[in-house]
C-alpha cells in the first residue's frame, strides 16, 4: 500500500454512521431487503445509505457536521426517508446491536466482490457478523495526533460500551451479556482493542505489513474499537453497540466529540501521558460487556471501582467547558436519560414481562420510533 496520507481537520468535525436492522413488519424477523429499499429512496438520500455485509441491514451516514445539532438535523431527514421507504415495503427499522431471534445462518450476503472475498478469508467468523454498531468520527489535525488520541481514548472505551449496550440476545436466547455484539466482533482477528502505537509512522508500517503478508486484503479490514481514519482525517470510535434511538446516539456523539476535543487540547499543551495498564481496559471492557449499564468500572487512576453513573458524572463534569465550546451541552446532559433507559435493560424487561422475543422487537420499535 505504501505511504498513507492523513487528511487533516482543523476543527473536531463529526461524522456519524448508523447500522440499522430491517425487519418484517408482521413477523419482526430480519428481512434481506436492502436492494428493494435502496430502490425506494430519493436519489439524494440514497447517496448516504449503504448496503453492508448482510442484506438485512443498512448503514446511514451523515455528511460532515460541525455540531451535534447538525448531526440531528442530518440524520432526522435521512431517517424519515428511509422509514417511509421501509413502510412501503412492509418493513420496520429496529435499533439494536443484535437481533433477538433471527439466526445468522439464514442471512444473505450482499452481492459485492469485496464481501465475497471477506467471507472467503474469514469463513464463519464473517458469516456470524450479523451485528449492528454506532461509529462516530471526530476530526483531528494530523496522523500523529490521531494515533495519540486513540491511545488516550482507550481508557474511556468500556464506559462508552456500557452506555450503549443493546445486544443481550443471540440465536433466540438470552446470552447473559448486555453486549453480546462486542464478543462476536472480537472473533475477527483485527477487531477489539487496538495495539498500542507511538505515532503515524508505526501505524503505517503495521497496516502495510498486514496487507503485504496477506493477513488483510485492505485497510478497511481493520475493525478495532477505535482507529485512525486517514481518508476522513478522523479518529473513529467503533466500540459502541447501536443504541435504542436517535437521542441516545446524539448523547454518545456529544460525549465522544468532547472527549476527543479535550484530549487533543491536552496533547497540544504538552500534558504528560498518564499510563493505564492494558489489562485495566480489558477487564473494564469485559465488565461493560457482561453488565452493561450496571457494570462497576475500575478507574485507571485510583484503581477503585465506580458505577457507570458515577463514572459518567465525573467525566461530564470534566468535559463541561468542552461541551460549551462545541455547543453540545444539552446533548451531553442527555447521557443521564440514556442511563435510565438502557437498550439492553429494556429488552430484558420486555422479555421478562412477555416471554416473547418478537414482542421485544415490536415494543422496542414502538417505543423508539421517530415517525
Amino acid at each position: 500500500m505504501g505511504p498513507i496520507s492523513f487528511a487533516r481537520n482543523d476543527y473536531p468535525t463529526l461524522g456519524v454512521e448508523l447500522e440499522l436492522q430491517m425487519v418484517d413488519a408482521e413477523t419482526f424477523a430480519l428481512s434481506s431487503s436492502i436492494t428493494e429499499l435502496l430502490a425506494q429512496l430519493p436519489e439524494e438520500t440514497a447517496q448516504s445509505v449503504k448496503p453492508e455485509l448482510m442484506q438485512s441491514y443498512l448503514e446511514i451516514n451523515t455528511g460532515i457536521c460541525r455540531t451535534v445539532s447538525d448531526v440531528r438535523d442530518d440524520l432526522t431527514g435521512k431517517l424519515k426517508d428511509v422509514t417511509q421507504a421501509a413502510d412501503k415495503l412492509g418493513l420496520k427499522l429496529f435499533w439494536a446491536a443484535t437481533h433477538p431471534f433471527s439466526s445468522w445462518r439464514d442471512q444473505e450476503i450482499t452481492v459485492n466482490e469485496r464481501y465475497y472475498e471477506l467471507v472467503d478469508l474469514m469463513q464463519d467468523v464473517a458469516r456470524r457478523l450479523v451485528t449492528f454498531g454506532l461509529h462516530i468520527h471526530v476530526g483531528v489535525d494530523s496522523g500523529d495526533k490521531a494515533v495519540m488520541v486513540c491511545d488516550r481514548m482507550m481508557r474511556h472505551l468500556p464506559l462508552l460500551l456500557s452506555l450503549s449496550s443493546n445486544s443481550p440476545f443471540w440465536e433466540n436466547r438470552d446470552t447473559g451479556l448486555h453486549s453480546n455484539r462486542s464478543k462476536i466482533m472480537e472473533g475477527l482477528p483485527t477487531a477489539g482493542l487496538p495495539p498500542a502505537m507511538r505515532n503515524w509512522s508505526e501505524y503505517t508500517w503495521l497496516i502495510n505489513h498486514l496487507i503485504s503478508t496477506g493477513f488483510i486484503n485492505t485497510i478497511r479490514e481493520i475493525w478495532w474499537d477505535i482507529r485512525p481514519h486517514h481518508n476522513f482525517g478522523t479518529v473513529e470510535i467503533r466500540v459502541c453497540d447501536m443504541p435504542a434511538n436517535l437521542e441516545q446516539v446524539l448523547s454518545l456523539t456529544a460525549l465522544v466529540q468532547c472527549l476527543v476535543k479535550s484530549i487533543s487540547n491536552e496533547i497540544d499543551e504538552g500534558a504528560y501521558q498518564l499510563q493505564h495498564h492494558p489489562m485495566m481496559v480489558q477487564q473494564n471492557k469485559w465488565r461493560a460487556t457482561r453488565y452493561g449499564i450496571d457494570a462497576s468500572l475500575v478507574n485507571s487512576d485510583s484503581y477503585r471501582l465506580y458505577s457507570v453513573l458515577d463514572s459518567t458524572t465525573h467525566l461530564v463534569d470534566l468535559l463541561s467547558d468542552s461541551s460549551k465550546q462545541l455547543e453540545c451541552t444539552t446533548e451531553l446532559q442527555g447521557i443521564y436519560d440514556l442511563i435510565q433507559n438502557s437498550g439492553a435493560k429494556r429488552q430484558l424487561e420486555i422479555m421478562k414481562e412477555t416471554g416473547d422475543r418478537r414482542e421485544v422487537v415490536k415494543q422496542m420499535i414502538e417505543e423508539n420510533s421517530l415517525f
